[in-house]
Order: structure tokens, then C-alpha cells, then sequence
């Protein structure tokens, strides 16, 4: 490697760690946002406004953290110049190609992992070369990593998922059982007092423990802090408890809102204190280590013991990074679609479920219930009824700031807060780069899991979700450091004509991602089909939902489209991305059938004629949704399996089937879609019409089963589709009669020559 090439290199890296902060802040925004977004404790841009002053105070604490990355992972006195450049160029590309495809697809990773096994994987890979290339052989593959601190690092980052998620479940169980659900009366009492306790613990966490790192402080500030820590914390205590007491008794403002702010200020100033190192430790470290060779007289050659030694980073080079982390919060698109998993599996209320139960989630359901059951049977009557009063949840509603329904209340985030600043604080002061994403998602777990958000309908649901989140988070550890140390080598290989073929790929992948990302944006304004947050009008309601029906049948009928050619065609590609559909279109199934039943509820309050049909929908849409889901997978793994393919005349007979549906879903999707009352004469015509070519192609198939041209599996398809498409078409004709009646009795204008469906029988 030439002087030339290393210039090229320092230059690539102060150009990604500007890439490398922008893509960072979007990946992380999640971690300090979420918590005020969930529980709407006051507008989006207030909170935005909080977090970005929360980051420039944060990156002026974070100068000692700065340490790991050129130290924390190996010994750098074992390793010239062009060796270092070669591990950070290796780092530096790995970690924007991954944060860049996580954020994609709005799934928030770990930066500090990503940083630690890419440092890791580039280090073991180069110091392997090294190896090979000493003849001597002196030095093993240990000496050269700083395994001591290594593993000291792994240890923290996994212990940190279990303390966050106890200490959220515990400090969230006692904050409960001092406010209760209802929490309004009990605030006024002792609220000021509880707001206290949380701005110390604030304060001890982030100026205490965190002024260490401080940019800003010399020897003698940090000694004097140490020496009146406790006058310090006993005077932020009273004036907080003071101020807030006047909050309450004066001006009538629900503290906890504040606190929320602070807490939200905290926690991004803790991860800025913390993750700063993440996006651009690995180029000032590159950066140091390239002016101290140039100052020595072989600077291809020389070792570097310098970069072992402390060095204090520039108080100016960390704001400027803090204004670069803070426009992009603002601006980045993809900062805005990394906070809905969070917020789904703490929800405090019932409602569509992201992820499906596994068997390991329900036997961790079983193990609690197991281990709660003996509990009420070793305590005291007396308690169990009197925590049982305190911490049950209760319908009460906390409007947030525009008068949405928060996910959380203001409780449960400003614990949740409160608990992830200090945890990371703490690792700061230790010099650890703990994982903000870690702690933030623990601590908001266990805190949702001690105010009963996983109940009994939906806690294999939400654990089933903390696990795929969780082993999301080793998997990338594991694509890290292999990725780094596959593209350590090419570099230390191919060096000009390897950077370029790499930094060529790294820019077509950045490229396509931002594709898929507006693709999947695009796709997200079009779905229409919304949860009803609260249902008060019922006309309104039903209006809706036969909007979210025609959506469905829409989806219905373009899948099933694509999905009878590629049968035809076996084309076992197409046919596994609708088979992917299914589960989204699931999803939508189980969100309207939700909705009838918020609007059921009204109904027990409400008369109305046709309340007996509007929960006939739900079950018209399951078997729609049953036929069309198995139809899919039968034809899925028919073609996966390598079976024989659908004979010329079977694939000529479900063409004529596919037409009949898809003309039926057509017919009834327009009708939904512009309200429009339509002669149902015609569909159940046609209805009659396919299930009369139905018959006369099953009897078509006994003779082919006969003669022995079509085989088993064959036939056990072709009966399979043909049935689903008849009872398809059924349960579609019925929604149309349900529309039809409904909008009936709201004097909708009929179609031109339109009546209302006849009684004639579908059966």
C-alpha cells in the first residue's frame, strides 16, 4: 500500500463518517423518541426540538468514549499505519452498507454492535494475515486482540438486556402501585415528590457519572463535583420537587408531561454521550493514527503506540458532529419508520398483533403463569387483593397532545426514560459502549410487561416478538464481523483496485435500498385499511369498514391473478412473494374484524336494523380470507415440492374458473368502493355459472383420475382450488347483499336498473 493510497483512504473515511452519522441518527432516533411519541406527552415538534438539544449537550460528553474504537478491540501498538486504515476502510464500509439495509426496511439494530464485531471481525482478519506473513510466528491470534476488553464489552452489552428489562419491570410495578392506572388524584399528593426522585436520578447518571467523558472539564472541575456530589443531588431534589409542586398547585400542569421532556432530553443525551463513538470513533481514530505516522520518520512502517494512550477528542469536532446528528433527525425520512415495532409490542390496549406465536413463546407464557399461580398461593389473601386493585389496568382515556389515543401513558414513559438513561449513563462513565437499542427496547418491555400490556390474548404475541427482535440483534453481530473480515481482505489484497470495486458496490447498495425504501413508503400511503381508535358514530364506522372491504377484495383478486399464472407457469418466485402477501393481507383480515367489533360495542347501546348483518361480515371475510390463503399455499409448495405440473387441459379449465371469480371480485369491489348499490341478479348469476362449470370440470377430473393422466397430487390440487373458488365466490356474493341492505336502509341511490339482492339461494 502506497502514502497515496492512505491519503485516499483518510479520505474516504471523513466522507463516511458524515455518511455514517446521518444513517446512524436515523437507525437510533427510535431509542429516545419513542417513549414521548408513544405516550403523546406533547406535540412532535416540541419533542424533536427536546432530543436535538439533548444531542448537542450529549456529544460533548462522549470524548472518553472515544477510546474504544481505537483501543477497546485490539492492542493498535501490533499494527502500522496501513494495517489500521485497512481495518477502519474495512469497518467504515461494513457499517454504512448494514445500518443502511436495517433502516430500509425500518428495523432499528444496534449500532454499538455493529461497531464492535465490525472493529472485531476487520482486526481478527488482518491480524490472521499478519500471521501468516511472520515467519517467525512469534505472536498468536490473542496478542493482537485486546480480548480482555473485548469480552468485557460483549459481557456488558448482553447483561445490559437483562438488567434493563428487570429494571424497567420493577421500578414500573412500584411506580404503578403508588399512582394506579388512575393517577390523576394521587399525582397532586406525592407527584412532586416521585418527579424529584427521577430529575436526581437524572442528574446523578448524566452530570455525576457522565461528567468524566465531558470535552469540557478539567481535573480540577471533575474533582470538585466528586467531592460535592451529595450537596448536589440534594439540591436538585428540592428545587425539582419545589418547582413541580408549584406546577401543580398553581398552574394545574400535569407534571409528568415535563418530566417526560427531561427524560426525553436525557435519554438522548446518553445516547449521544454513548453512540457518538459508533459513527465516528473509527475515522478520528483513522485520522490520529495517519497524523502520528506522517510525524515519524517511516510512516509506512511505524507502530502505533500512540493511539494506546488517551487522547482528549475536540469539544468543537464533537458539536459539529452533534449539528450533523441533529439535522438529520429532522430531515431523515427513514428516522420516522424505525419507531413502530416498540410502540406495538408495549401498547397498553388489544389490537393487531405484528408477530405470530412460536412454540418457545408459549412455553415462556406457560413457565410465568406456572410461576404466578404459585405465587397466589403463597401470599396473604389481603395483598394479593390490594396489589391486584392497584395495578390492574383500567379504561381510562389520557388524551395526548392533539387528542390522539397514546399507546402508553405518561407513567410508564417517563419510566421507561428515566430507567434507559441511567442504565446507559452508567456504561458511559465505565468507558462501555453500551447498545442504546437494547436498553431502550428491554426497559420499554419489561416495563409493558408489568403494567399487564402482554395479557393473557396477547403476551405470546408480544414475547414472540421480543425474541425475532432479539436474535435480530446476534444476527447482526454475526453478518458484521463476517462482512468486515471478508472485506478486510480484499482491501489488504487487491488495495486501490479493491476499495474501488467495494466502494462501487457500497453505492450501488445504498442506491437500491433508497428504492425499496420509497417503494415500501409508496406502499404504506396506499394501504388504507386503519385501525378505529375510537368508534362514535356507527354510520361512519360502517362506511369504513365496507371501504377497508372493497380494499380487500382488491388484494384478493390481484393475487390471485398473479398467483393462477405463475401455477400455470411454475414460476416458484412469484409464488412465494404472494405467498408473503398472505400474512399482510391477514393482518388487514384481523384489523377489520377488530374494527366490527369496536362498533359492536356501540351497538349495545344503539339500535339498529342492521347491526345482525354487520357481524356477518366477520364471518363472510374469514372464509374469504381461509379460501384465499389456502389456495395460495397449496399452490406455493405444489410448485416448491417439484411436483408434476397441471396438465394442458386442467390449466384451460381454471382459466375459465379464474375468469368467473375475478370478474365476481371486480363486480362486488366496485360496488364497495363507490357505495353503490348494484344488481346482485347478475353476480349470483354468475356464481351459478361457476359452480355449474365447477361440476362439470370435477367430473372431467374423475375421468382423468380414471384413465390414470393425472396423478395423485395433482388432482388433490386441482379439487382444492376449484372448491376455494366456488365458496370464495359465495362468501363474496354474500358481502355484496350485506352492502346492499345496509346502504339500503340509508337511502343510497341506486345503480341504473339496480334492486336489491333477490333471496335467491346461493346454496
Amino acid at each position: 500500500m502506497s502514502l497515496e493510497l492512505c491519503y485516499i483512504i483518510i479520505g474516504i473515511l471523513l466522507i463516511f463518517a458524515f455518511l455514517d452519522l446521518m444513517i446512524g441518527v436515523s437507525n437510533d432516533a427510535v431509542n429516545f423518541l419513542n417513549s414521548s411519541i408513544g405516550s403523546k406527552a406533547a406535540p412532535f415538534v416540541v419533542i424533536m426540538f427536546v432530543a436535538s438539544v439533548g444531542i448537542l449537550a450529549g456529544v460533548t460528553f462522549s470524548g472518553g468514549m472515544m477510546e474504544v474504537a481505537r483501543k477497546g478491540i485490539f492492542h493498535p501498538q501490533f499494527f502500522t499505519m496501513p494495517e489500521l486504515l485497512v481495518i477502519f476502510l474495512a469497518v467504515m464500509i461494513t457499517d454504512i452498507l448494514l445500518l443502511d439495509l436495517f433502516n430500509t426496511y425500518g428495523l432499528p439494530t444496534s449500532t454499538t454492535v455493529s461497531i464492535v464485531f465490525e472493529l472485531l471481525g476487520a482486526a481478527v482478519a488482518v491480524s490472521l494475515i499478519k500471521i501468516m506473513q511472520s515467519p517467525e510466528g512469534v505472536m498468536a491470534l490473542w496478542d493482537y486482540i485486546n480480548t480482555a476488553k473485548a469480552m468485557a464489552i460483549v459481557g456488558g452489552i448482553l447483561l445490559s438486556i437483562v438488567i434493563s428489562f428487570f429494571s424497567g419491570a420493577i421500578v414500573q410495578f412500584f411506580s404503578r402501585l403508588i399512582f394506579t392506572f388512575d393517577y390523576k388524584k394521587r399525582l397532586k399528593r406525592y407527584g412532586a415528590v416521585w418527579g424529584g426522585v427521577a430529575m436526581t436520578a437524572i442528574t446523578f447518571f448524566i452530570l455525576i457519572k457522565g461528567a468524566k467523558g465531558a470535552t469540557f472539564m478539567d481535573e480540577q472541575t471533575l474533582a470538585w463535583i466528586d467531592h460535592h456530589t451529595f450537596t448536589i443531588l440534594t439540591g436538585i431534589f428540592l428545587i425539582s420537587a419545589i418547582l413541580l409542586q408549584l406546577l401543580i398547585s398553581i398552574f394545574r400542569i400535569n407534571i409528568l408531561k415535563p418530566i417526560v421532556l427531561v427524560g426525553t432530553f436525557a435519554l438522548a443525551m446518553a445516547f449521544a454521550a454513548n453512540d457518538l463513538v459508533n459513527f465516528i470513533g473509527v475515522p478520528l481514530a483513522g485520522l490520529k493514527a495517519f497524523t502520528t505516522a506522517l510525524a515519524s520518520a517511516n510512516p509506512m512502517s511505524i507502530t502505533m503506540e500512540a493511539l494506546s494512550k488517551a487522547v482528549q477528542t475536540q469539544t468543537s469536532i464533537m458539536l459539529l458532529a452533534g449539528s450533523v446528528m441533529v439535522v438529520t433527525l429532522w430531515v431523515s425520512k427513514k428516522a420516522r419508520t424505525v419507531t413502530e415495532t416498540e410502540i406495538r409490542l408495549g401498547q397498553q390496549d388489544e389490537g393487531p398483533e405484528r408477530f405470530e406465536s412460536i412454540w418457545l413463546s408459549r412455553k415462556i407464557v406457560a413457565l410465568f403463569y406456572y410461576i404466578f399461580s404459585s405465587l397466589r398461593t403463597v401470599l396473604p389473601r389481603s395483598v394479593r387483593k390490594t396489589v391486584a386493585a392497584r395495578i390492574t389496568p383500567v379504561r381510562t382515556r389520557h388524551a395526548g397532545a392533539a387528542g390522539e389515543k397514546p399507546s402508553f401513558d405518561l407513567i410508564r414513559a417517563s419510566v421507561n426514560l428515566m430507567v434507559a438513561s441511567a442504565v446507559v449513563s452508567f456504561a458511559t462513565s465505565l468507558k462501555l459502549p453500551l447498545s442504546t437499542t437494547y436498553v431502550t427496547f428491554m426497559v420499554a418491555m419489561g416495563s409493558s410487561f408489568s403494567d399487564q400490556a402482554w395479557g393473557r390474548e396477547s403476551a405470546v404475541f408480544r414475547i414472540t416478538g421480543v425474541l425475532a427482535v432479539v436474535g435480530g440483534w446476534f444476527m447482526t453481530a454475526f453478518i458484521a464481523f463476517m462482512v468486515a473480515f471478508i472485506f478486510a481482505n480484499i482491501i489488504f489484497y487487491f488495495n486501490g483496485f479493491g476499495i474501488a470495486a467495494l466502494m462501487v458496490f457500497a453505492g450501488f447498495m445504498i442506491w437500491k435500498n433508497k428504492k425499496k425504501h420509497d417503494i415500501h413508503a409508496r406502499g404504506k400511503e396506499e394501504m388504507k385499511i386503519f385501525q378505529f381508535e375510537k368508534v362514535d358514530n356507527f354510520q361512519a364506522a360502517v362506511s369504513d369498514t365496507f371501504d377497508h372491504l372493497a380494499l380487500q377484495l382488491k388484494t384478493i383478486r390481484q393475487s390471485f391473478d398473479l398467483t393462477f399464472d405463475a401455477l400455470f407457469q411454475e414460476d416458484i418466485v412469484t409464488l412465494r412473494r404472494e405467498r408473503s402477501r398472505t400474512k399482510q393481507l391477514q393482518l388487514s383480515t384481523n384489523i377489520i374484524v377488530a374494527n366490527i367489533f369496536k362498533v359492536l360495542r356501540l351497538l349495545q347501546k344503539e339500535e339498529n336494523k342492521i347491526s345482525y348483518n354487520y357481524y356477518q361480515i366477520i364471518r363472510r371475510l374469514q372464509k374469504l380470507s381461509d379460501g384465499y390463503r389456502d389456495t395460495v399455499i397449496r399452490s406455493t409448495m405444489h410448485v416448491s415440492n417439484r411436483h408434476s405440473g397441471l396438465l394442458p387441459v386442467q390449466i384451460e379449465e381454471l382459466m375459465e374458473i379464474k375468469k368467473v371469480i375475478l370478474y365476481i371480485f371486480l363486480t362486488v369491489e366496485t360496488a364497495l368502493a363507490n357505495k353503490q348499490i348494484v344488481d346482485c341478479q347478475e353476480i349470483v348469476e354468475q356464481f351459478h355459472y361457476l359452480r355449474e362449470l365447477v361440476d362439470d370440470f370435477n367430473a372431467n377430473q374423475i375421468e382423468r383420475i380414471r384413465n390414470d393422466s393425472s396423478k395423485t397430487r395433482l388432482s388433490i390440487l386441482f379439487y382444492a382450488i376449484s372448491g376455494n373458488c366456488v365458496m370464495m365466490a359465495k362468501q363474496t356474493v354474500k358481502l355484496l347483499e350485506i352492502f346492499n341492505e345496509a346502504f339500503k336502509l340509508e337511502g343510497a341511490e341506486p345503480a341504473d336498473h339496480a334492486s336489491v339482492c333477490s333471496d335467491r339461494s346461493l346454496d
